[in-house]
């Protein structure tokens, strides 16, 4: 929504490493071996496609694969496949690649403090582990999954833990990042928002 606004192009950090993880599960290819990842992440081409007033949809290898890359198999394993350095360091690339081409909104747990350090905004968005899970529930049973709240709430507080402490950039807000608490907005709110801070920070 907030790139639709702004006319920039929006990346998907997460999906793409959702897309390396759905392309290694489908190729037998050992999430625990790093170097075999790193060769099929050099191997693989990632292309987000915008559609006004749509979803943006997301291709691997000429595959859409936007829909199943937030299968609950996936959720459950993408950490892993993010946490391996030479995994980051080649996606990373791909995504400075694309910032350098045109305007983007970078949407990712390392975008501000890794991926573009000099952006010219930070937003570092928050919400409750309970909201977050209510969210990603109700998402989930759109798609068709059917999930126990319970254990969803559990999967993205162990994802967080895993996130926050991994070596590979590391969960965390830039120190010129302005966090914005999205418990209680909704998306039109939220986009707002972070509107306001980017008026403000261009006056």
């Amino acid at each position: 929504m907030l790139a639709n606004k702004l006319g920039y192009l929006y990346i998907d950090t997460g999906a793409m490493y959702r897309a390396i993880t759905y392309t290694a599960l489908q190729k037998g290819v050992p999430l625990a071996d790093e170097e075999a990842l790193l060769a099929l992440t050099l191997g693989t081409i990632i292309k987000m496609i915008p559609k006004d007033g749509e979803q943006q949809k997301i291709f691997c290898n000429g595959l859409d694969v936007t829909e199943i890359i937030r299968e609950p198999l996936i959720n459950k394993n993408v950490s892993q496949v993010a946490a391996y350095g030479k995994v980051r360091q080649e996606l990373v690339r791909m995504q400075r690649e694309l910032a350098r081409e045109q305007n983007v909104v970078m949407d990712g747990r390392d975008a501000g403090t890794v991926i573009l350090p000099r952006a010219e905004c930070k937003i570092f968005l928050i919400a409750s582990l309970a909201e977050r899970a209510k969210r990603r529930y109700l998402e989930l049973r759109e798609r068709g999954y059917q999930q126990d709240f319970s254990l969803v709430k559990t999967d993205l507080a162990n994802r967080d833990h895993y996130d926050a402490n991994r070596k590979a950039s590391p969960l965390m807000p830039a120190e010129d990042a302005v966090t914005v608490d999205t418990t209680h907005l909704n998306p039109t709110e939220v986009v707002q928002e972070i509107l306001t801070i980017i008026k403000n920070k261009r006056i």
